[in-house]
């Protein structure tokens, strides 16, 4: 009879643990899951970061051509070339910006160096308006404009399927530990979907 009681109590001992095991086996392969797809989530938001900087940085390597337009037109003019140094210095510095930017308001403040720079070389010099560079010029603006809407639009898809997994249960938990915080969109409302207007400018340089 002790016999029989000591070996059910051994074989329920063993049982506990082979649960506990089990428990614990499942909570490890299910957090190692769910920071595995984190972090997959994070690459991509990473990934489409990297695309929309680099359509700023296109949009921000146009605008030279049109600087180089206005400083070969008005060469022998002291303002135009004042002008056309303050310019590219604005470019420069928005460059900068954008290849150490953060956060989509971080792209912005360097999009608005970009919009000031392009505005200063038109006022320059109004009669580039109608040069050939120019014109071209003209003619990629819309389709740069596209398809730095489209990089955003891809980004903040990136960024609401990441914050999803790091602000919602279980996948919290694991983001918690992981130190995995919400990231920031584009918004709307803060005028970051709003392409710069560029016709705008033209027309004021044709004043």
């Amino acid at each position: 009879m002790h016999l029989f009681l000591d070996y059910n109590l051994t074989m329920n001992r063993d049982n506990i643990i082979l649960l506990l095991v089990g428990f614990f086996a499942i909570i490890f392969f299910w957090g190692c899951s769910e920071y595995n797809g984190i972090i997959k989530q994070d690459e991509n938001v990473k990934n489409a970061w990297g695309n929309v900087q680099t359509q700023y940085q296109r949009r921000a390597d146009l605008i030279p051509a049109l600087i180089r337009t206005v400083q070969e037109a008005g060469k022998n003019e002291k303002g135009i070339l004042e002008s056309v140094t303050k310019a590219r210095a604005g470019i420069t510095e928005a460059k900068e910006d954008i290849n150490n930017a953060k956060t989509p308001a971080d792209l912005e403040r360097a999009n608005a160096k970009i919009s000031s720079a392009f505005t200063l070389a038109v006022e320059a010099y109004p009669k580039v308006t109608s040069t050939e560079a120019y014109l071209k010029l003209q003619d990629e603006m819309p389709g740069t404009e596209n398809r730095i809407g489209q990089v955003r639009s891809d980004y903040n898809k990136a960024v609401r399927d990441y914050n999803v997994s790091v602000r919602t249960f279980p996948g919290s938990i694991v983001a918690g530990f992981g130190g995995f915080t919400v990231k920031d969109e584009f918004k709307a409302e803060g005028g970051s979907e709003k392409a710069p207007d560029y016709d705008k400018a033209w027309d004021k340089g044709k004043e």
